[in-house]
């Protein structure tokens, strides 16, 4: 049976596990989510996941949401189909990975979010972006990034020499953020760029980034 991903293509959560699936050569379903309708808010969706957020993947009978743990179980559960996002056969590896995934989660999105948040939803609510807002976090995401730089001067991915859940984590939000005026936080560090460059032209992400429409006319 197929999975079935509920969610929108050009979500930031939604889009983090279809590259997690298209990298594992997963069969499933896209199930889109009116959310301007506010059908993640309304019955049988608050059954799926009860904070009224996308993405939730159903395999059968189970259930989940988070989209970091959904991208985390198909990574598990496909092991041995596509690329070794989780380095299963390696523990010193696979405890790396686990740490850059952390870093992801909680230094660099807190920081991006607010960014992208500013820059292409503000709008869509008839609000003027935050300035304030946006040059904070900018200077927060800065300082993440030559954390980055150092380490990507070290090996070629953040967990090491090769691809993982660490990289792939990334991808959603930094596609968006570079379409903003601050892409030079990116493109300014030469080791980051290479990254970028390089874990954006991987086809599993460039077939999910053209849905990632998000903020174009």
């Amino acid at each position: 049976m197929a999975l079935k991903l509920y969610g929108l293509p050009m979500s930031t959560c939604t889009t983090r596990v279809l590259v997690c699936l298209h990298e594992k050569e997963s069969e499933f379903e896209l199930v889109p989510v009116n959310l301007f309708e506010g059908e993640h808010k309304k019955a049988p969706f608050l059954s799926k996941n009860p904070f009224g957020q996308i993405p939730v993947l159903e395999d059968g009978d189970f259930t989940l949401f988070e989209s970091r743990a959904i991208t985390a179980y198909v990574a598990e559960k496909y092991k041995e189909s596509g690329c070794d996002l989780l380095r299963h056969n390696d523990l010193k590896e696979a405890a790396l990975v686990k740490v850059w995934m952390e870093v992801e989660s909680h230094q660099y999105n807190p920081a991006i979010y607010h960014i992208v948040y500013q820059f292409f939803v503000s709008p869509l609510h008839g609000k003027t972006p935050d300035q304030a807002v946006i040059d904070e976090n900018v200077e927060k995401l800065g300082k993440v990034l030559d954390v980055y730089e150092a380490q990507l001067g070290k090996s070629k991915y953040l967990a090491g020499d090769f691809y993982s859940l660490a990289d792939l984590h990334h991808l959603s939000y930094t596609h968006y953020l570079m379409k903003t005026p601050w892409a030079s936080l990116i493109n300014s560090r030469p080791n980051v760029k290479a990254w970028w460059e390089d874990i954006s032209s991987r086809p599993a992400f460039k077939k999910v980034a053209e849905g990632m429409t998000f903020g174009e006319k």
